[in-house]
């Protein structure tokens, strides 16, 4: 079986790496280009199982001053799940006062993840 290889940015930190992956079938067998070890561990979980932090906004009920509250997910979610943690932030409204760490969605599309309030409203 021949290597591939994939380019992937890293958004561990600001830099940006072009980081190049390299695979014998689903198996990481190599990681260049990244300018620190978070670099490295992205790029081999970003293959593995992507995740990501999901945000967005909810509309605010019987508030004098905000329409809308800012959340984003207590932690990472896997990449294919974000569609449908969008639907329920999509879905949800809330009533004023929202105070920032609030549960504004419990545990979003079965993720285990909770998507709370990211400022008070």
């Amino acid at each position: 079986m021949s290597a591939q290889c994939r380019t992937l940015t890293c958004i561990r930190c600001p830099r940006g790496c072009q980081v190049e992956v390299e695979l014998e079938g689903a198996e990481v067998v190599g990681v260049r280009g990244n300018s620190c070890k978070r670099g490295e561990a992205y790029a081999r979980a970003e293959i593995a199982a992507p995740v990501r932090t999901v945000t967005s906004t909810v509309p605010v009920i019987g508030s004098a001053t905000e329409r809308m509250v800012s959340v984003k997910t207590s932690r990472e979610v896997p990449k294919d799940k974000v569609m449908e943690v969008m639907a329920a932030i999509l879905r949800a409204r809330v009533h004023a006062p929202v105070r920032i760490g609030d549960v504004i969605v419990a545990d979003a599309a079965g993720t285990g993840a909770d998507v709370v309030a990211t400022k008070s409203a």
